[in-house]
């Protein structure tokens, strides 16, 4: 799976890199810029490479390694200061007393609930 999401990657990055080479290949080469059939090869161009883009910068956020100014990094749900899972914050408990599985505890914990004490 990872070698064909690389390459997927690679493909969108180079289809995107080619549109934006058109587009300023176009731009460069045209004698009149403001003309229609030159503005929509450039618009047409643009729209392209930011649509072959989209896929390989999605991917970098999701795996944590696109840097986005303003937006703070999460952290795990329960993770302590050793990095460990539930060493920080005892067991979130059911109404029955059982464990709560991992995905309802970090919903819980984006949530700012906390368990009650009866």
């Amino acid at each position: 799976m990872n070698k064909e999401l690389g390459l997927l990657n690679l493909f969108c990055l180079i289809a995107a890199l080619g549109f934006l080479a058109l587009a300023v290949l176009s731009a460069l080469t045209s004698g009149d810029f403001f003309t229609i059939d030159n503005l929509f090869i450039i618009a047409f161009s643009l729209l392209m490479a930011l649509l072959f883009a989209i896929n390989p910068l999605l991917y970098l956020k999701s795996e944590g390694q696109l840097p986005i100014p303003g937006m703070k990094r999460s952290i795990s749900a329960g993770a302590g200061n050793d990095g460990l899972l539930g060493t920080s914050t005892p067991p979130l408990l059911d109404a029955k007393g059982r464990a709560v599985p991992p995905d309802v505890q970090a919903i819980m914990a984006r949530f700012g609930q906390t368990e009650k004490s009866t």
